[in-house]
């Protein structure tokens, strides 16, 4: 089985246990062979944690879940120096649920600043400063970060330099009427299923050789432009619209344009392609620049989103070449 097939197999594995939120799951392991980390907003009972599980359950990896409370610390997550007498070091580092494979950072928003930036670093460089010391983190290595967009009471927004991090932003909504009568029957048969573990998991080194073929996607100059253009409409939309000027306070920074080359090519892989055309440019933009655009007082007066902004811009800026 080649790697290529070894990933549709596992979306199609995942897709058994999580019905209707094919996106979801098709961003989950974009996300994870982008080498990146995802942000998933959704109401309650939407698989979010389901997801993650399912993709931790059919990789040989581990999964940490770590629930964000108000008075969770920073060392929680990152873990800490203990000080023990009998050692001949004395204070010995006993490693947080952040070292692990795929992190689940359940309601990430429900922490203070301080917590929440306790992730920042190992999100974005792979490690993480203890005391003085640095500890590399794991190369298969991913945050599910979920917040929920309804309940806000005792909620603190992710900052900006936060939400930069994450590759994507997915947001998910109810399954159809079908997808609810399948999940209804999928768990009435989990509950009479027995788990035996015999189940054969995905090796990480899949991971890592899709993670090589991805790198030699080709991307052609005008597809480098054009994502080039896209993120410049973001920073100054008065050359496109007037709407879009007012709508725009701040644009996306040069992680946007990184984020969409990557998701890019490997949504190209997943197609089966060996180079990136519009159209996959196109299905990536709004997961990653949906979290990076910040919006006027007056968009948010006249209830424009995000997506409408995006939307907007794709019908300006065009394929030059």
């Amino acid at each position: 089985m080649t790697t290529h097939e070894s990933i549709v197999h596992l979306k199609e594995k995942m897709s058994q246990s999580i019905i209707g939120q094919e996106q979801l799951i098709e961003r989950l392991i974009l996300v994870l062979l982008a080498n990146g980390n995802l942000l998933l907003e959704g109401l309650p009972g939407l698989a979010k944690t389901r997801a993650i599980k399912a993709l931790a359950k059919e990789l040989d990896c581990g999964l940490s879940r770590i629930q964000f409370t108000p008075d969770l610390l920073p060392s929680d997550i990152t873990g800490t120096e203990i000080y023990q007498p009998e050692s001949e070091e004395k204070f010995i580092f006993q490693q947080g649920p952040i070292f692990s494979n795929l992190i689940l950072a359940d309601e990430i928003n429900r922490a203070p600043a301080k917590v929440q930036s306790a992730l920042l670093e190992a999100m974005e460089e792979r490690q993480v400063s203890v005391a003085g010391n640095t500890y590399s983190m794991d190369p298969l290595f991913m945050v599910m970060a979920t917040q929920n967009p309804v309940e806000q009471e005792g909620t603190y927004p992710l900052p900006e330099a936060q939400m930069d991090r994450f590759l994507m932003h997915v947001t998910i909504d109810y399954p159809d009427d079908q997808s609810e009568l399948e999940i209804l029957r999928l768990n009435r048969k989990e509950q009479h299923k027995s788990q035996d573990g015999t189940e054969k998991r995905l090796s990480p080194k899949v991971i890592f050789d899709a993670r090589e073929e991805i790198a030699k996607v080709g991307i052609s100059e005008p597809m480098e432009k054009y994502i080039v253009d896209i993120i410049s409409a973001t920073r100054y939309p008065e050359k496109y619209d007037e709407n879009l000027k007012r709508w725009i306070a701040f644009g996306a920074s040069p992680r946007g344009s990184i984020a969409i080359d990557r998701a890019s090519r490997t949504h190209a892989w997943m197609q089966g392609k060996d180079h990136v055309a519009p159209d996959h440019i196109r299905a990536v933009v709004s997961d990653c620049l949906r979290h990076r655009l910040i919006l006027s007082y007056e968009a948010n007066a006249e209830g424009v989103t995000p997506n409408d902004v995006i939307d907007s811009l794709l019908k300006y800026v065009a394929v030059v070449g």
